[in-house]
């Protein structure tokens, strides 16, 4: 199987290509290439099966290289903080260069499989009271509306025969490293890793700040089980609002103390920003049934999710 993948320097890009590079497992279909792109590469891939194409996934001679592809993972994106104060940039790449894929992707000898990763920033803010398999997509930044076009997109292909689309709605994903990324919502990751470490962290939410969570070994799990769904099961069906653990700040402190030792409760500083708070700290209860009912699954618990977030 050949399978490209974008974004794959990126931090749920590292994890996917480890995964399909040491898990003879992870796919039905034994690995034989694996195209993987990216602006650069911080990390050596010592692999001959691996191929690494410096430069963005929309250039035209990047796209010449994904020829043969079985099954993309396209994860590269412009995120949400740094798509809205640089519109051009994140319409650039969030959408035309995700059609420009889509569309060399189309052309080749049979229909691959391809794993968009969306947002749930898609359905906008306020949230609804429950958010389920029917609630309205109503993106309030660009980076929501650039991803719901890139959905539309990869179901109308779908839809025509040309590709095999899985979209999915992906939570707040941790745990990022501790450098600058361009989310708002960097701090659910920080705060796990500062305060896992024994340093003080100060939280731009207050402790009954709620979100849904995900590790990034979930969320490669997620992506993995997607590409591998049969087609003749998906129906119409080609979007995913996955499974994720809803709980507050207050209850992630009280887990990493019970984890690592009660000082971290101390550790814990609150300095609420409203703008945060109500953008990432009022999530509804999630209704992710028809995503669960076909394989997509949640950390299980917050105290495995922590486990998980480390293990990245």
């Amino acid at each position: 199987m050949n399978i490209l993948v974008t974004g794959a320097d990126g931090f749920v890009g590292r994890v996917l290509v480890q995964r399909l590079l040491t898990d003879a497992h992870a796919l039905a279909t034994p690995l034989r290439q694996l195209v993987l792109v990216d602006k650069q590469f911080n990390m050596p891939i010592n692999d001959p099966r691996a191929q690494c194409v410096i430069g963005s996934f929309g250039d035209v001679a990047v796209l010449q290289r994904t020829e043969n592809i079985d099954l993309a993972f396209h994860l590269a994106s412009i995120p949400g903080g740094a798509a809205e104060q640089n519109y051009e940039l994140g319409q650039q790449v969030n959408l035309y260069d995700t059609l420009a894929l889509f569309d060399a992707l189309r052309k080749q000898p049979r229909p691959p499989v391809v794993v968009f990763a969306s947002t749930i920033a898609v359905y906008g803010s306020p949230l609804p009271p429950v958010v389920d398999a029917v609630t309205p997509a109503r993106p309030t930044l660009s980076y929501g509306a650039q991803k719901l076009m890139g959905e539309i997109a990869l179901q109308d292909l779908s839809r025509r025969g040309s590709l095999d689309g899985r979209a999915l709605r992906l939570p707040g994903i941790v745990a990022r490293p501790l450098q600058p990324s361009g989310l708002i919502s960097a701090f659910m990751s920080d705060i796990i890793r500062l305060l896992a470490a024994g340093q003080p962290f100060t939280c731009p939410v207050s402790p009954n700040a709620v979100a849904w969570w995900m590790s990034a070994q979930c969320c490669v799990d997620n992506l993995i089980h997607a590409a591998q769904l049969p087609a003749e099961k998906l129906g119409g069906q080609r979007v995913w609002q996955l499974p994720a653990l809803r709980f507050a700040i207050g209850q992630l402190v009280q887990t990493l103390s019970e984890l690592f030792g009660e000082d971290r409760l101390s550790l814990a500083r609150y300095q609420p920003n409203e703008n945060v708070e109500a953008g990432f700290g009022r999530f509804p209860p999630l209704d992710a049934s028809p995503a669960q009912a076909m394989g997509f699954r949640d950390d299980d618990s917050i105290a495995q999710l922590v486990r998980n977030a480390l293990a990245t």
